[in-house]
């Protein structure tokens, strides 16, 4: 598997990727990573790819231009995921399916976000690793490869561990509540 990440903090790569499990894998070739830097494809001579938001709103976002250049440079993009907390929620299920595909790209916002027309022109999906907000989509990008590449053939060292983890077929409901135990 291959993931193209579009951020502008490429120094956050492999980031905790690079260890364990993960940075196993990628040592012996079961996965691949290139990280984009959208700056790369600012044209002014200060390199700016923030603007406030098409149609209004607080905030800034990423330009439409500078997210098209991006992804227009991926030889491959394949399956295009935009990590955001309004996307739909990362769960096994989810994590099982992205392991079967050969390429990913992760597009990571910054600011408020990305201006959203380039989404829906390259048809990014939106994942959600939680309910909460998050400085960027870097960390959301780590969490989402960590669940994917744990899952990859030959990663874990006994493929049987996949089939007894806690919730491989019963997902976690939505809301749960614990109780302290009885004394």
């Amino acid at each position: 598997m291959h993931a193209n990440i579009l951020t502008l903090f490429p120094e956050m790569f492999p980031g905790t990727l690079g260890t364990a499990l993960a940075g196993k894998a990628l040592a012996d070739g079961k996965w691949s990573y290139a990280v984009v830097n959208p700056r790369d494809f600012a044209t002014d001579n200060h390199k700016t790819v923030d603007d406030t938001p098409f149609g209004g709103g607080a905030g800034m976002v990423i330009k439409p231009e500078i997210i098209h250049s991006a992804v227009q440079s991926l030889p491959k993009p394949g399956r295009k995921i935009y990590l955001s907390p309004r996307g739909k929620l990362l769960n096994q299920k989810l994590a099982k399916e992205l392991s079967e595909e050969r390429v990913l790209t992760l597009m990571c916002g910054r600011y408020e976000g990305v201006d959203q027309r380039p989404l829906d022109y390259h048809r990014f999906e939106e994942i959600s690793v939680g309910d909460y907000i998050l400085s960027g989509g870097e960390l959301a990008a780590q969490v989402l490869l960590d669940a994917v590449i744990r899952l990859l053939p030959g990663v874990v060292g006994n493929a049987g561990t996949h089939e007894e983890e806690s919730f491989a077929d019963n997902p976690l409901p939505l809301e749960r509540s614990f109780s302290s135990p009885k004394p």
